[in-house]
């Protein structure tokens, strides 16, 4: 495993949510990252790297699937606004790995890193804001 520094996307408390599933599902797709991450920068064969990007892909369908179910049942307010957001990172996601498969990009730094970005800041602010009410509601 490698140091701390080293990953992509350190996990810290600060990205904590308080709902115990989703706090451990987004250290997985954080770890997902890392590992992606990982494999490219260490020249990892583009099967290899695809397996990685696609094992995000399917727990991020997972997780936002729970995220959503969760958001409906507690008819959370700005759920259309939150699944929005989401709709449109799983198709930038999916259009990254299709472009990647036909050999029309290469999944770059920048593309790692936008995608470290977009998790670490909806985390800190749509999922947060969603937390918060949930929390108010029971949900841990």
């Amino acid at each position: 495993m490698a140091a701390t520094t080293d990953l992509l996307f350190p996990w810290d408390d600060t990205y904590l949510v308080r709902i115990g599933i989703i706090d451990k599902q987004h250290r997985t797709l954080i770890n997902f990252l890392n590992e992606f991450h990982g494999a490219a920068i260490q020249g990892h064969s583009d099967e290899q790297i695809d397996g990685i990007l696609s094992k995000f892909v399917q727990y991020g369908r997972v997780h936002i699937k729970l995220e959503e179910t969760l958001m409906e049942r507690h008819q959370y307010p700005d759920y259309a606004i939150h699944k929005g957001e989401h709709d449109s990172l799983a198709h930038a996601v999916l259009d990254l790995r299709s472009r990647f498969r036909r050999n029309e990009i290469g999944l770059t730094i920048e593309v790692m890193h936008f995608l470290k970005d977009w998790l670490a800041e909806h985390i800190l602010r749509a999922d947060k804001k969603y937390a918060t009410y949930l929390n108010a509601k029971g949900v841990r």
